[in-house]
């Protein structure tokens, strides 16, 4: 195990301590531009993979309640239903049928009543 020289300053570290005991380890590119963890939000519908939009069932302005069909995405030969986690009026619709979607897209927005 080759040990590190946290001492030079080309090598950038990060201590951390586990039970008490405390470590030193380098931080790569990879994990200094990472994306920040955010708290997902209920009114924000996501792709959770990259797809094809099949069908919308919603408008913008209409009243849903939790559980209603709010679109089919189909990625993989599967066909995932997006039911919406909330009760709200729809506030924005950001894709069409027949669009792609690339993983993490905004695709329904609700309003709270």
């Amino acid at each position: 195990m080759k040990k590190i020289d946290c001492d030079d300053k080309k090598i950038r570290c990060k201590s951390l301590v586990i039970d008490g005991t405390k470590y030193r380890t380098t931080l790569n590119k990879k994990f200094t531009n990472r994306k920040a963890w955010e708290k997902p939000q209920k009114s924000r519908i996501m792709s959770f993979i990259p797809g094809t939009i099949l069908k919308i069932y919603v408008k913008e302005g209409q009243c849903v309640k939790k559980g209603d069909n709010l679109l089919i995405l189909e990625a993989m030969k599967m066909q995932n239903l997006f039911r919406s986690p909330v009760e709200g009026i729809i506030k924005s619709i950001n894709m069409k049928v027949g669009e792609r979607v690339p993983k993490g897209k905004l695709m329904i927005e609700i309003g709270y009543q």
